[in-house]
């Protein structure tokens, strides 16, 4: 048994001879070669090394392969949409092919009795040609628009990339990018909403202009196409509307104002803004200095002597007159389709003396009877507009007072109940009753409720007695009433009922103003006009006024009763505080219920001149009367619109007539005189001390 361990254990266990031992044991110089603590297996080793440095290039490879590949899938499919987009872009445009430059809408210049341009009107200036402009002139605008007009083709990738990294910057839109030709792909084609449908469909269009066109001609047509704020399209209409003069005698400075103004017309507009605008001007010719458009002496010199626009003189009250014309003009032209001339009879001095006289007038007083808007109208007898003025500030509110607004005249429609009368028979010294009067509820009173029995037509009329108004209306009827209103010029629908002698039916300033005519003209009827010419810019005259010859509508002994009549308001009626000396005047002042209206038309053999003032949104006044502001308005302008004319008797009064203190006119014109009224009672005296006590007070 323990043999047979032994020889197992022999089987088992190896053979250690000298050989095998010496192998196993490394002699000196391998020991001294490999060096204190050296690997064992130093080829072994480096090996895996080697293996990791190849796996880790390997997967270096693989990455890099990988990027490729997803970008080019990436870049690929961004191929596929930007053709999608651009397909679909235009598949939303008009075939290029048909396309064409629109044709540049009309200008409409609109001058004054004097040939000089008060308002511009339409979507276009006049046009202008480039070769007619100093070269500084496009300069300006390509130097602080797109430096690089004349090299890109219609995009330009180097300003955009800077407009997008100046806006990243700046956290916000900081710059544009827009060249000149995709502003006028906008402009002639597009809306301008900022969205990216319509920045894509203006690169497209750029392309096509820039194709279309030479360089020249597609600055020629950014100029006469881009807005430059106050209504001014076009570097012609905005020389005229800034600077007054024409766009080719523009100075270097005047250009960069204007190249500047782009950016943001109603912000840099150098008529409401000039230090900013001057601001931005430096810019301009900076730029241009930079890009050797001009030398920096002239730069310098520019600088020096800055622009100076034109002084707004006024709030723009010949606007509404400009805004009317356009209401009419296609009435007397039709369509317009080419730039046109329309010559007026507006009278530059009145217009900014009847301004001038409404808003000081309101500036002054108008907080103190709790008024805010009014409206002038001065007419020439023959109806020939002078001036028209529809509120205090065009800028503030271009709703027009004097041609839109419809408001209750009040007793300032009391001569047409007084004509009526007169025509049914009666005269200024027939006797009425003065006392009150109740209709089914309605008891219309006096100013001051205070009744004065029999009284005259003539005391009745100039102190505005309401219920004798009221009796002669149910006397001749409304009816009859609103038939003489309509024959005199009123157009506004009119109630025939009896308060209608109140003036409770709503008229316009100018209708009213215009059926006052007839009396200043002995009884002709007019129609208020205010257009005399209109041609086009190379002289074809399209329109010329013919005058007015519509017959007499009142006969001239009625005209001279009611000449008188009125006349006496303002010597010692509710207009007594009228301040017009030298002249035969008449008028009637006219207050609508619960103060919300107060008028005053006056007239001389000269002019028609009605005043109104009110609230647009039709509250109460402070007890504003026409015997007040409105008078007073009236005063002022009438005084300047006087000066220098030759005193005229009014139509139907010579100087015989009560107005000379001499004999009635109606005793003059009536061939069959009436018989003398009965003499004033007692009650008519009471009138006339009343009026003593208010006027001179008690002694």
């Amino acid at each position: 048994m323990a043999l047979n361990r032994q020889k197992a254990h022999a089987r088992h266990e190896p053979t250690l001879d000298a050989t095998s031992m010496s192998d196993q044991r490394p002699d000196s110089s391998q020991r001294g070669s490999a060096g204190e603590g050296a690997p064992q297996h130093p080829r072994r080793r480096r090996g895996r090394s080697g293996k990791r440095s190849r796996k880790r290039g390997g997967r270096r490879r693989s990455g890099i392969r990988r990027i490729a590949y997803w970008g080019a899938v990436l870049g690929l499919w961004m191929l596929v949409a930007s053709m999608g987009v651009m397909a679909w872009t235009f598949a939303n445009l008009p075939p290029i092919h048909s396309l064409e430059i629109p044709k540049r809408p009309p200008s409409i210049q609109i001058v004054s009795l004097d040939g000089h341009p008060f308002a511009m009107r339409g979507d276009g200036g006049p046009a202008i040609h480039l070769r007619d402009l100093p070269r500084y002139v496009p300069q300006a605008f390509v130097a602080i628009e797109d430096r690089r007009f004349y090299s890109h083709y219609g995009i330009d990738p180097i300003g955009i990339t800077r407009a997008m990294l100046a806006n990243i910057l700046r956290r916000g839109v900081a710059q544009g990018g827009s060249t000149i030709t995709q502003q006028l792909a906008k402009n002639l084609f597009l809306t301008q909403e900022r969205t990216l449908t319509r920045k894509l469909q203006e690169a497209v269009l750029a392309l096509w202009i820039e194709h279309k066109f030479r360089k020249d001609e597609i600055i020629e047509l950014y100029l006469n196409r881009v807005y430059f704020g106050a209504g001014a399209y076009g570097i012609e209409s905005a020389a005229q509307r800034y600077y007054n003069k024409p766009a080719k005698q523009l100075s270097l400075a005047e250009a960069a104002v204007l190249a500047g103004l782009v950016r943001s017309p109603s912000r840099l507009a150098p008529s409401r803004n000039p230090n900013g605008a001057e601001r931005r001007a430096q810019i301009v010719l900076a730029a241009m200095a930079d890009l050797k458009f001009i030398s920096d002496d002239a730069a310098k010199a520019a600088l020096i002597s800055p622009a100076q626009a034109i002084r707004q003189v006024g709030t723009g009250s010949a606007n509404y007159v400009a805004d009317w014309i356009m209401d009419v003009l296609d009435d007397l032209i039709g369509h317009v389709e080419d730039d046109i001339v329309v010559a007026t009879s507006i009278d530059p001095l009145l217009q900014a003396a009847a301004e001038k006289a409404l808003v000081d007038e309101l500036a002054q007083r108008g907080e103190k009877f709790g008024v805010t808007q009014g409206a002038i109208v001065a007419i020439n007898p023959d109806g020939t507009v002078r001036a028209l003025v529809g509120g205090k500030n065009y800028a503030e509110s271009q709703f027009n007072r004097a041609i839109a607004a419809k408001r209750q005249p009040g007793s300032a429609f009391k001569p047409f109940v007084y004509l009526t009368a007169l025509e049914r028979g009666l005269t200024p010294d027939t006797i009425r009753e003065d006392k009150p009067i109740a209709l089914k509820g309605w008891k219309p009173e006096n100013y001051g409720r205070e009744y004065f029995g029999p009284v005259t037509l003539q005391q009745a009329f100039s102190h505005s007695l309401n219920t004798v108004s009221v009796r002669l209306t149910l006397e001749l009827t409304p009816a009859a009433v609103v038939r003489t209103a309509y024959r005199l010029g009123i157009a506004s629908k009119l109630e025939a009922n009896p308060s209608i002698a109140l003036g409770t039916s709503e008229v316009s300033v100018l209708e009213l103003v215009g059926a006052y005519a007839p009396f200043a003209n002995g009884g002709n009827a007019i129609t208020p006009h205010v257009i005399e010419r209109v041609r086009t810019n190379d002289g074809k005259l399209l329109y010329q006024r013919a005058p007015q010859n519509l017959g007499a509508i009142v006969e001239q002994r009625y005209v001279a009763m009611m000449n008188a009549m009125m006349h006496q308001t303002l010597v010692d009626g509710t207009a007594r505080k009228a301040d017009f000396p030298g002249w035969p005047a008449a008028g009637k002042t006219g207050t609508s219920q619960d103060f919300r209206d107060a008028w005053f038309v006056g007239y001389t053999a000269h002019l028609v001149t009605g005043v109104w003032l009110g609230n647009d949104d039709g509250s109460p006044t402070k007890k504003l009367t026409g015997g007040a502001l409105p008078v007073d308005i009236w005063s002022k302008f009438m005084k300047t619109a006087h000066q220098g004319v030759p005193v005229v008797n009014l139509p139907g009064v010579s100087g015989d007539s009560p107005l000379a203190g001499i004999l009635p006119p109606w005793k003059i014109f009536a061939p069959n005189p009436p018989q003398p009224e009965p003499a004033p009672t007692p009650a008519a005296d009471k009138l006339d001390n009343w009026l003593v006590d208010r006027l001179f007070g008690r002694h």
